[in-house]
């Protein structure tokens, strides 16, 4: 069961001729936890790769129709059992709307989407700088399986 949504705010879906703010909500999160980087563009050409009828995205908006949040969907695949599962590619919300269960309900409104279509967990990668979605994950119920390392090898 999905959380209400706080009053003024409503969610709708999103198509193809709103690519143009995902790529914007995608740097903007980029932007908060990477300020120093000058190149977004692998986003959108990430964006443009992944999007399709099977990547489903809904948008969070005002009463004035501002888009002010974004959940977007994917597909991964389990590497232990082979499963197919639901992939959260994207959830943002602006930093001014923040702290009112918005978050939270993208991510339960994520929830019933992987359940509805028959997976057994859902997935998302987060970036270890960002403590605040990190905690917030945790109190939702997920955990940590595993780990993405990194070596540099070029300056």
């Amino acid at each position: 069961m999905v959380s209400r949504l706080p009053s003024g705010y409503k969610v709708i879906s999103g198509d193809s001729s709103s690519l143009f703010k995902l790529e914007e909500f995608a740097r903007l999160t980029y932007q908060e936890i990477f300020s120093s980087q000058d190149d977004y563009s692998h986003l959108t050409t990430t964006i443009h790769k992944l999007f399709s009828t099977e990547t489903p995205l809904w948008w969070v908006q005002t009463e004035k129709a501002q888009k002010i949040g974004c959940l977007w969907m994917g597909n991964a695949i389990d590497s232990l059992t082979n499963d197919r599962y639901s992939q959260i590619f994207l959830i943002f919300v602006l930093q001014n709307h923040r702290s009112q269960g918005i978050g939270t309900y993208l991510l339960q409104k994520a929830q019933e989407w992987a359940i509805n279509r028959g997976d057994r967990q859902i997935g998302l990668q987060v970036f270890a700088k960002n403590q605040n979605a990190i905690n917030l994950y945790l109190n939702l119920g997920f955990r940590t399986d595993s780990l993405l390392m990194l070596k540099p090898l070029l300056d």
